[in-house]
């Protein structure tokens, strides 16, 4: 059986390299997060400083949802 990798687009990214929006996908190889362009070859993997660095905030946390 093959385990499909689930990729999701990040609305309104815009590539670092070919500067093409909504063109980044995200998913998780190996436990990895890792991000790509589908417009050119750039892409990241979490071990790399960037990633790493802007996924972290002040807190680590965007927001909390509290059901009602």
């Amino acid at each position: 059986m093959v385990n499909k990798i689930k990729k999701r687009f990040v609305a309104g990214a815009v590539c670092p390299k070919c500067k093409a929006q909504d063109s980044i996908m995200l998913y998780f190889e190996n436990n990895v997060e890792k991000i790509e362009c589908v417009h050119c070859d750039y892409h990241e993997s979490q071990v790399d400083k960037k990633v790493g660095s802007a996924s972290k905030g002040s807190t680590g946390v965007i927001g909390v949802f509290k059901p009602e």
